[in-house]
């Protein structure tokens, strides 16, 4: 479809005009354009008539990768502060103007990418546009903010510390990426936030959120027009509202993050259950194997009938939780099995999913395992469907990770089209790699190895 176009200019003047296309019009979705403003501020909407809702996010692709050492931590730093007050409202009035009619808000900070959200009834998007995009935008980052925030972000580290289930995943991850920036903390440490100035935050904001970096996705019962309008007036006279400029490209794949190898972390704990990460580096996430991937993943251990919870859990009864996953990134990814058990059979649960992976490796999946595993990859993807968050999510991701929004019927289409062989070719060379070990659990360093 040839991109229709909407007039407009930035803070700059000129004739700079916002351009708008449809992305698409899918019959198990709503209608999606995409318009991009003058200032390279993307906006996209999934218009969704039967809904009575709407989620609308703020999106930036920066995340704790982009950090340097000493800034680690600040991604994160900087979305609790946000929402600590603006040039036109206060932190309270943040909050109780969403919460006034019933809507809710919140963010999140990943290693690519960060999220400022609100879900709203739709005749009170006006609101949560307007509201969103100003803590965003016009942020104060006033100084006895940094310290008040400060303070809570080094609780939720000690609280995070407390949670072994959580830890062994970051341990994990040290354990593959070592000293790159993937390897470390999104939340920072006491040791790198404890020191961090209102100036380094404010550089990071400034020097980051801007409208080329910044993707703004609705999804629900919407006007997409009127979406772009309302985004146009809220940034208005804030340092969003800039000299043209193209929108920045996801994110590149260059130059390859170089993994550590094969190595056994042990953070001693006296917990009452073990917690252990096997895994090895996996793929990037747009490699075209990751169909492939989600297939094996789903076998090996996405649900109940999956091989390790059968083998480990039903027919054993050695481990209350474990699952296998795989995380992708812009130019790497893991793939990994999680247990948590009783310490003393810590060794037997880890001989028997060193054993299914070497099994499938060795043997593959059975053409009946593949047609399963297919089935859980695209029930789950539409299902998820349902809620206006996800179909908010689905879009800014797409820009912002892929650079496109591949469409449902074509998703669908995909995973369908891998075949036994696909799967078992990946399964061949993914679960020969050598494994790294994380533990955390009432053990020593030396007590395992790789």
């Amino acid at each position: 479809m040839a991109p229709s176009r909407d007039t407009g200019a930035g803070r700059s003047g000129g004739t700079a005009r916002a351009v708008t296309r449809t992305l698409s019009d899918d019959p198990l979705g709503g209608t999606v354009r995409r318009t991009v403003l003058p200032s390279g501020l993307r906006v996209l909407t999934e218009a969704i008539p039967a809904m009575r809702s709407v989620s609308f996010g703020v999106w930036v692709a920066v995340g704790s990768r982009d950090e340097t050492g000493p800034q680690a931590g600040a991604a994160h730093f900087l979305e609790h502060l946000l929402f600590k007050g603006t040039h036109k409202r206060t932190a309270l009035e943040i909050s109780s103007q969403i919460e006034a009619v019933g809507g809710e808000t919140n963010a999140f900070t990943t290693k690519e990418y960060t999220c400022y959200y609100a879900r709203v009834l739709d005749e009170d998007l006006p609101l949560a546009v307007d509201v969103m995009c100003d803590l965003v935008a016009d942020s104060l980052l006033e100084p006895a903010d940094v310290e008040t925030e400060r303070g809570v972000i080094l609780e939720e580290i000690a609280m995070h510390d407390d949670e072994p289930g959580d830890e062994v995943h970051d341990l994990f991850v040290q354990a593959v990426y070592g000293d790159h920036p993937l390897g470390r903390l999104i939340s920072g440490t006491a040791e790198t936030v404890t020191p961090m100035t209102r100036r380094q935050i404010q550089s990071f904001y400034r020097g980051r959120y801007t409208a080329p970096q910044i993707v703004i996705a609705a999804a629900g019962n919407l006007d997409h027009a009127a979406v772009v309008k309302m985004v146009r007036q809220a940034v208005r006279g804030t340092p969003l509202d800039s000299d043209p400029a193209t929108p920045a490209p996801y994110r590149a794949a260059t130059p390859a993050v170089r993994t550590k190898p094969a190595t056994t972390l042990v953070e001693p704990k006296e917990t009452e259950q073990a917690h252990v990460i096997l895994g090895c580096p996996g793929i990037d996430r747009l490699d075209e194997r990751r169909f492939a991937l989600g297939v094996l993943n789903n076998v090996l251990g996405g649900g109940m009938s999956s091989r390790l919870f059968q083998e480990i859990r039903e027919q054993r009864g050695l481990a209350y939780s474990v699952y296998s996953y795989a995380s992708q990134y812009a130019d790497t990814g893991l793939f990994a099995v999680y247990a948590g058990c009783a310490p003393g059979k810590v060794d037997e649960v880890l001989a028997l999913t060193r054993a299914e992976l070497a099994r499938v490796a060795a043997d593959g999946l059975t053409e009946a395992e593949v047609a399963r595993g297919k089935g859980m990859s695209k029930g789950s993807f539409v299902l998820g469907l349902e809620d206006t968050g996800s179909r908010m999510s689905r879009l800014a991701k797409g820009e912002l990770l892929y650079g496109d929004l591949m469409p449902v019927d074509e998703l669908l289409r995909r995973v369908d089209d891998v075949t036994v062989e696909d799967v078992n070719v990946l399964a061949a060379e993914l679960l020969s790699r050598p494994m790294s070990l994380a533990v955390v659990g009432p053990f020593g360093a030396g007590d395992f190895a790789v």
